[in-house]
């Protein structure tokens, strides 16, 4: 029984986009984030602010979370994130965000959020935050042909 059910979409109406994910990598290897309130790691992103589109909340997250400066970012596509509810099957609201691609070049020196640390490593991480989530955006993207 999954407690989560991700789904992957082309596109959906543009209100119905809360969040963005930024899968990032700089010089080949993947960049992850460490909360100051977890000893986990987790995907950079974060929720989309009044008044944002939702390319303009990935790049301010990203930034916000690894102190990116200079990077492209690509748009890979919609998922959408239900819960379990119960043990009969069903599942709650679907919530749906805009998962992107990011090269990054460069760095700031300093973070300034509430992002502890970033590291840099050429493998994946094995303690995820979000694990019945992250692996499975990581994964579309691979199919998607992003890296």
């Amino acid at each position: 029984m999954e407690l989560l059910q991700v789904n992957f979409y082309e596109q959906v109406k543009d209100e119905l986009l809360k969040f963005a994910v930024i899968i990032s990598k700089t010089d080949g290897k993947w960049v992850f984030c460490k909360h100051k309130a977890r000893n986990t790691y987790e995907v950079p992103g974060g929720h989309r602010e009044i008044g944002e589109s939702i390319l303009e909340a990935a790049e301010r997250e990203l930034k916000e979370e690894t102190g990116a400066v200079d990077f492209n970012i690509l748009p890979i596509c919609v998922y959408s994130v239900k819960r379990k509810l119960s043990d009969d099957e069903s599942y709650g609201e679907e919530s749906f965000g805009m998962l992107f691609f990011a090269n990054i070049l460069s760095f700031e020196k300093e973070l300034h959020s509430e992002i502890e640390k970033i590291i840099i490593t050429p493998e994946l991480v094995d303690n995820w935050t979000y694990p019945l989530i992250q692996p499975k955006l990581i994964e579309e993207a691979k199919k998607r042909g992003y890296f």
